[in-house]
């Protein structure tokens, strides 16, 4: 069987990416054998490298503090009978990620964690998404008062994803004061005017 790296990727960030010194090179780097090795395309956003499939994002994967991460945006939809994966917020409703300590552990878990890249990407080929309730939030009193005064920001508003919504909503509720949320609405309202989740850069 050839080698799922053996081609240079055309982006050199990805590259440099890889080579980068830090914690968890080895890890990174045979994550990405696996990705590769599921036939998934590599692309470079967010300041990482994404696997793609039929145009959608299927997976990242990046190194934290404690641990490296294979993270699947739409991990919601995936099996995982071995448990390996994770929600990465209290918020997250699609996301999951597999949070791995050493090659040992990679290795340990390989095949398992091919499964879930290959099901992943099937079901991204599949058109597949992620039945998301409607919004299960409420939404805060400076929101509510900046949609209704403001007809641009309530079309943006509207026309956020669900996701983004509650991430929105979520970041201002959190404030426990209403002069930091009405803050918050109003440090937010551009992005949100741009389409834009908390997130998004």
């Amino acid at each position: 069987m050839s080698d799922p790296m053996s081609d240079p990727t055309s982006d050199p960030r990805i590259e440099r990416f890889f080579a980068a010194e830090g914690p968890w090179r080895a890890e990174l780097a045979a994550l990405r054998r696996l990705a590769l090795a599921a036939a998934l395309e590599e692309t470079f956003k967010w300041r990482a490298p994404v696997y793609v499939a039929a145009g959608g994002n299927v997976a990242t994967l990046g190194g934290l503090k404690d641990c490296c991460v294979l993270s699947f945006f739409k991990g919601a939809l995936l099996a995982d009978p071995q448990g390996l994966l994770e929600p990465p917020g209290e918020a997250t409703r699609s996301a999951r990620v597999a949070r791995l300590h050493g090659p040992a552990e990679i290795e340990a878990k390989a095949q398992a964690l091919a499964a879930l890249l290959e099901e992943a990407a099937a079901n991204e080929r599949a058109g597949r998404r992620v039945d998301l309730p409607p919004d299960d939030f409420e939404l805060p009193d400076a929101l509510q008062a900046r949609i209704a005064v403001d007809p641009a920001f309530a079309e943006a508003w509207a026309a956020l994803t669900p996701g983004r919504r509650r991430g929105w909503a979520l970041h201002v509720g959190r404030a426990k004061g209403a002069g930091t949320r009405v803050r918050r609405t109003e440090e937010a309202a551009p992005r949100i005017l741009a389409g834009k989740g908390l997130h998004d850069r």
